[in-house]
């Protein structure tokens, strides 16, 4: 009895497991047709790369850029000249100091003109006595002229009467001798006031002379200008040829440069070029090729090139300045600086795949041009990148072009 019923039990427990198994294998049939008869589509399904809308993407080009020569160079004067003494004498007033900016006509050095002054009066001196002596000769030279009309008059009237044989031959002797005389006489009366004249012309040269050094006595700006040294004094003595002040014209100025010879058929004269002075700030100013030195540094093999700059520029002689000398056009592949990502050392961009994908590629960067920077490598030209990366952005994402 005990037997059957485990027998019972026991067929009871495997009817249970052959239904359940009976039931799954149902299920797995039912389910396996549906699943097969949908074909999956390559990227379509099987991807799962997250896609970033309204990406700026940009296409690579080549773009024709000026090559640049960048030349150092100093602010000088358009002219320096030295003041300096016409005359000797005290240094007696000195009106200006290193660094005062000046105009044409102010006066900047006053020198004792007593000397000046004592050799003036002389001078009217000697005008005054060689005017009487001009005076007496004009004076004797009219007496002498009356004399000898008179006596030409009288040798006349006896030449008329020795033809007719009325005047013995000794009387009409002395009547020539006496007319002779007289026009010796007027001669010599008529040099007196030559020599009379030229000596009145050579003191009034010498009271002219005696008034510019006069005027020579207070030394004046030539033309407006800044004072940048002073070589005397007050109390100094000074004398023809001494250096009494230094003087920069503010109407120009002008860059030295030196450009190497392998530069130079890249200049010429009236060129227009660009010049910047930091100390100004970062505005560039265009100044003009003047002058080209014809023979080079030997040790260097440069040239000296000034390039004359605009007037009314806040310039100071010794200033430093950067001349952009252009050489030519080369073609280079620039993008956006912001395009570029920056990890560590490390310079890359987002490079679009054929498939839409931004992938994370290395590059090596240039020169900077304003908001644009050179690639030299890691991108050719057609490649299509991510000109403003999106912080949605990864390697392998999809992206999607947009403005």
């Amino acid at each position: 009895m005990q037997d059957s019923r485990y027998t019972m039990h026991l067929l009871t427990f495997s009817s249970f497991f052959a239904m359940r198994y009976a039931l799954c294998a149902l299920l797995f049939f039912l389910l396996i047709p549906s699943g097969c008869g949908e074909k999956i589509e390559p990227g379509s399904a099987a991807d799962s790369s997250p896609v970033v809308h309204n990406v700026a993407v940009e296409t690579a080009q080549l773009t024709k850029e000026p090559v640049i020569y960048e030349a150092v160079g100093t602010i000088q004067a358009g002219s320096t000249i030295q003041l300096s003494s016409k005359l000797m004498g005290t240094v007696e007033k000195i009106e200006v100091r290193e660094g005062d900016e000046v105009k044409a006509g102010q006066i900047l050095v006053i020198i004792d003109p007593r000397q000046v002054e004592a050799g003036l009066l002389q001078a009217e001196a000697g005008l005054g006595e060689a005017k009487k002596g001009l005076a007496a000769a004009l004076s004797f030279k009219d007496a002498a002229v009356s004399e000898e009309r008179l006596a030409r008059t009288t040798y006349e009237r006896y030449l008329n009467l020795k033809k007719e044989d009325s005047v013995s031959p000794q009387e009409f002797d002395e009547v020539e001798a006496r007319y002779m005389q007289a026009k010796s006489g007027a001669a010599r009366a008529q040099a007196m006031v030559e020599t009379a004249a030229a000596q009145v012309r050579r003191v009034e040269a010498a009271l002219s002379s005696a008034k510019v050094t006069r005027k020579d006595a207070v030394v004046s700006a030539p033309y407006n200008g800044i004072i940048t040294g002073k070589q005397v004094e007050v109390g100094d003595l000074a004398s023809p040829g001494t250096p009494l002040l230094t003087m920069d014209t503010l109407e120009e100025y002008r860059v030295d440069m030196v450009l190497p010879e392998t530069h130079l058929e890249s200049v010429q004269i009236g060129q227009k070029v660009k010049v910047s002075v930091p100390s100004l700030g970062s505005e560039t100013i265009e100044g003009t090729v003047r002058t080209i030195v014809p023979t080079a540094d030997q040790r260097t093999r440069s040239f000296l090139i000034k390039v004359a700059l605009p007037q009314q520029l806040p310039l100071k002689s010794g200033m430093f300045a950067r001349v952009r000398i252009p050489l030519g056009e080369v073609s280079k592949i620039l993008i956006p600086a912001e395009a570029v990502i920056y990890q560590g050392q490390l310079t890359a961009l987002y490079v679009v795949d054929p498939e839409g994908s931004a992938r994370f590629h290395l590059v090596r960067l240039g020169r900077k041009y304003q908001d644009r920077v050179e690639v030299l490598s890691g991108l050719r030209t057609g490649d299509r990148y991510v000109a403003r990366p999106d912080p949605r952005l990864a390697d392998g994402a999809r992206v999607e072009a947009g403005p």
